[in-house]
């Protein structure tokens, strides 16, 4: 493919998220965050085994395919990469096309991620949790589901980067707790943010990190300002049943 077939390709198949750089052509070069999301992969790069081989790795929101496309080049033995839109996956199957990586593909979202009917070694779920209108049902699904030991979990945060020792309990009628930065705090954004409708969530960090305890991931390390490295531990059910739920589709018989 010349370099002039390889650009128009490149335009059909935009817009492009991921700004990568495909046989010397870059996908998004007007991207208002530069070289991403490579810049954000090497800041956290290095909390990830450089040997993947004979592990299995699930990339959900896959995107344009760069990180799944990092996981087959640490030798990754089976790579399974999803994501709910259509037009992502088309790009992220021609970048592992040009790649020569054998990745697969389905579009699918983070709610139906059981219909795998596998685990995995290693789950990535980056830049996706923000943009879900139930983000603690995607992290007790991916617990139950699909996640066998490690977790790589990326949010946009926002708010205070401290971290709140937390009590077991707070009496009902002590509420200062909540008015400190560093309790976790989960802001909801009602319309817009950065230009996108689909921003509906910033957690602070406290609230990240208990949102993965509570779905089930030991918080390992922080490995990037809005990276973490988790590990899947088994829990027992609350008084309100299993953490994962599964809403009815279609009208009730």
């Amino acid at each position: 493919m010349s370099t002039d077939e390889l650009t128009r390709r490149i335009v059909e198949l935009g817009p492009w998220f991921h700004n990568m750089q495909l046989g010397g052509v870059w996908t998004a070069p007007e991207h208002f965050l530069g070289d991403y999301p490579n810049v954000k992969w090497q800041r956290f790069a290095h909390a990830l085994p450089k040997d993947l081989s004979g592990l299995s790795v699930l990339d959900i929101g896959c995107n344009a395919g760069f990180y799944s496309i990092e996981m087959k080049r640490r030798g990754a033995e089976r790579v399974v990469a999803v994501d709910a839109d259509p037009d992502y996956l088309e790009q992220a199957k021609f970048a592992a096309h040009l790649a020569e990586a054998e990745i697969v593909f389905h579009q699918l979202s983070v709610y139906d991620v059981a219909r795998l009917g596998e685990r995995f070694d290693l789950v990535l779920f980056l830049g996706v949790f923000y943009h879900l209108r139930h983000p603690l049902l995607a992290l007790d699904l991916i617990h139950e589901h699909v996640a066998r030991d490690l977790l790589v979990f990326q949010s946009m945060l926002r708010g205070s980067g401290e971290i709140e020792p937390l009590k077991p309990d707070y009496p009902f009628f002590e509420p200062g707790a909540f008015d400190r930065p560093g309790y976790p705090k989960l802001h909801f954004i009602e319309r817009c943010y950065a230009g996108d409708p689909t921003n509906w969530w910033a957690p602070n960090r406290a609230c990240a990190e208990a949102m993965l305890r509570s779905s089930g991931f030991e918080v390992l390390e922080q490995a990037e300002e809005e990276v973490f490295v988790c590990r899947r531990r088994e829990i027992t059910c609350g008084p309100d049943g299993p953490n994962a739920v599964y809403p009815a589709r279609g009208e009730a018989s």
